[in-house]
């Protein structure tokens, strides 16, 4: 079955049968005595019964030869029937009062669970920075005292803060304003002729994957130029 991103098939078939699903379970649970569901007002659930029963009435007639005409009146009516059920599910099925097996039972995408929040990196990085091609300095990283290279696990990248100058920074913030990003070990610094000779301080720290929260600064670092 061709779904969509929001689980409606792109089929016409099969977009009958899963609609005629959806609508008969809908309408199973918001009936009775009790009903099961109480969160859909009954006119919400008859809008959508509404454009099914047009959605259905419009489709039947393609099912055999038919005109131009029918297979346009067809797809208008799948064009409207979506618009109503679309934001049915978004607004009444993704409710606690729906568990995550009945929206299996009718189609429905359940909701992602809620990724846990990453925690700011206690660890710093260790820069090494070595000379590479003339103008270049590469800068290995790992976590300080770890004997792997690279990153640590949960951590998008190293932000690597950096300057010239005469003696070690104070304040690293303050001192080193140009900053650089890398995700994968060893990061590369390209130089200008005039800058050969040049003595680079630089630091870095972690930033958490997407939250782009950062950790404490690691030891300062320096190279020349080459």
């Amino acid at each position: 079955m061709s779904r969509t991103n929001d689980n409606i098939p792109a089929n016409d078939a099969a977009f009958n049968i899963w609609l005629r699903n959806l609508i008969l379970y809908v309408v199973m649970k918001t009936t009775g005595n009790p009903p099961a569901w109480t969160h859909i007002p009954p006119e919400e659930v008859a809008l959508l019964v509404e454009a099914g029963n047009a959605w259905y009435a419009a489709y039947e007639p393609t099912l055999v030869p038919h005109t131009p005409a029918q297979t346009l009146v067809k797809d208008e009516a799948r064009a409207a029937a979506e618009a109503v059920v679309r934001p049915f599910v978004g607004q009444w099925l993704m409710w606690k009062q729906v568990t995550n097996q009945e929206r299996e039972d009718m189609g429905v995408h359940n909701k992602k669970p809620r990724r846990e929040r990453i925690p700011v990196p206690a660890t710093v990085p260790e820069l090494s920075p070595r000379a590479g091609n003339p103008r270049q300095l590469v800068i290995p990283y790992r976590d300080k005292g770890s004997a792997r290279r690279g990153k640590p696990a949960d951590v998008h990248g190293i932000e690597i803060r950096w300057d010239f100058r005469t003696e070690p920074p104070e304040d690293i913030d303050r001192d080193l304003p140009n900053s650089a990003f890398d995700t994968n070990s060893p990061h590369t610094l390209e130089f200008s002729e005039a800058d050969r000779g040049k003595r680079i301080y630089m630091a870095g720290r972690w930033e958490i994957e997407r939250e782009g929260e950062k950790g404490k600064y690691g030891d300062i670092a320096t190279a020349i130029v080459p």
